[in-house]
């Protein structure tokens, strides 16, 4: 079935919701995987963004990734087998997956990453600001890619999707008193990262 971009909120389903949820979308129902993908889209969105940034002063390419995600989810439903792993740690392995298929095609393609200076400015902040608000995101990015992959997926999923340490601990395998510990330690490693590169890091 087609997946289309809806502007609409987002669905939040609670845990016995998405237990239900899973099965029937499985099965092949419509509304069991529109109501899914409405449930797990603004997660796949943020987490996309996060990695893959702005391109030509938007986040369009990360979107598109997104999306991608979300017909590789749904085309994945059918053989999708529970194995007891929690199905936000199937989802996530098909966004990962995605992601990196994406930063490599724009390695391969560097014009497709121009960081030019959009050509309108927007009403609530200056051309200069927009550029420094680009270029403090762009260099997050980069500290975040120096963290192993297990402490940086870590965080987009604690910072970036809100996750809480148990749903986390979900996705990655992991307790969520480990998770807590790993947190501590990566946003540590991240601060030390942060003043080696002489970035400004709040007290």
């Amino acid at each position: 079935m087609p997946v289309t971009a809806r502007p609409s909120r987002a669905i939040s389903l609670t845990v016995d919701e998405l237990a239900a949820a899973v099965p029937a979308a499985v099965d092949g129902d419509p509304a069991a995987v529109e109501r899914l993908l409405g449930h797990l889209r603004p997660g796949i969105v943020r987490y996309c963004r996060a990695r893959l940034g702005r391109t030509d002063g938007s986040y369009g390419s990360a979107d598109d990734v997104a999306q991608e995600v979300c017909m590789a989810v749904v085309r994945a439903l059918p053989r999708y087998v529970d194995t007891g792993s929690p199905f936000a740690a199937f989802v996530h392995g098909i966004t990962a997956h995605k992601v990196a298929d994406a930063q490599r095609a724009l390695y391969r393609d560097r014009s497709a990453a121009t960081g030019e200076v959009p050509e309108s400015a927007d009403p609530a902040a200056g051309p200069e600001d927009r550029v420094l608000a680009r270029e403090r995101a762009q260099a997050a990015r980069r500290l975040l890619d120096r963290l192993p992959p297990a402490h940086r997926d870590l965080l987009l999923l604690r910072v970036v999707n809100g996750l809480s340490a148990e749903e986390t601990g979900a996705v990655l395998g992991m307790t969520a008193g480990a998770v807590r510990v790993a947190q501590h330690r990566a946003l540590a490693r991240l601060r030390s990262l942060a003043v080696s590169t002489g970035m400004e890091v709040p007290a």
